[in-house]
Order: structure tokens, then sequence, then C-alpha cells
């Protein structure tokens, strides 16, 4: 999607953390080579309308940037999955989800 932030490095990470201050922030972690992974994106794009505009959507592609996925566990506490949803807000993890529990009604409930 045009309007998802791509995750490249940990300083974003960290970037992402701030911006949850202001605005929450939705880290989706995807294995572009996983068939469960490509289910829940496309379910994301399906649904999109649901959450467009509650929160920031940032983008990590696991197999480009695996380094970043494991200080995303180690920075925020939250076990490595893959597909996977990571909700911040007020600079917590506020909720995660991961391979077939990934869907925007469900997102959209917790922002």
């Amino acid at each position: 999607m045009e309007s998802w932030n791509k995750i490249t490095s940990e300083q974003e990470i960290k970037d992402i953390v701030e911006k949850s201050h202001q605005t929450p922030q939705i880290i989706f972690k995807d294995s572009v080579t996983c068939g469960i992974s490509a289910y829940a994106k496309s379910r994301i794009i399906d649904g999109y309308d649901e959450i467009d505009g509650k929160a920031d959507f940032n983008y990590l592609d696991l197999l480009s940037y695996r380094s970043v996925s494991n200080f995303i566990a180690d920075h925020l506490g939250v076990y490595h999955q893959s597909p996977q949803i990571i909700i911040l807000k007020n600079g917590e993890v506020v909720h995660s989800v991961t391979h077939h529990a990934i869907n925007p009604k469900g997102i959209a409930e917790v922002l």
C-alpha cells in the first residue's frame, strides 16, 4: 500500500515508538515468501478502510531486514512471530497478534 511506511532500520523503530505518543502505530512484520503472511497481508489490504486514518501503518519485510525484527523483539519485548501485527500507543505495545488472527476488524477494535 502506498500509505505504508517501510521500515529499514533500528532507528526507525525508535522513531515509531516516539510517534506512538501522538498517533497509534501499527507494525506489520511480513515474511514475503510465506503463504500465511501473504494471506494476512491480503486481509489487511481488503479491509484497510477499517483502520485507515486511525493509526500510522509501518511495514517490515522480514527477509530483507531480519536484524530489525530482532531489534523489535528485544526493544519492545515482543516475541518474534511472522506474520505479526504489533500496535503501539504512548510508547508501549498494547496489542500483538499473529498468523490467521490478523484481521482489520480486530486491529480497529484495539485502536
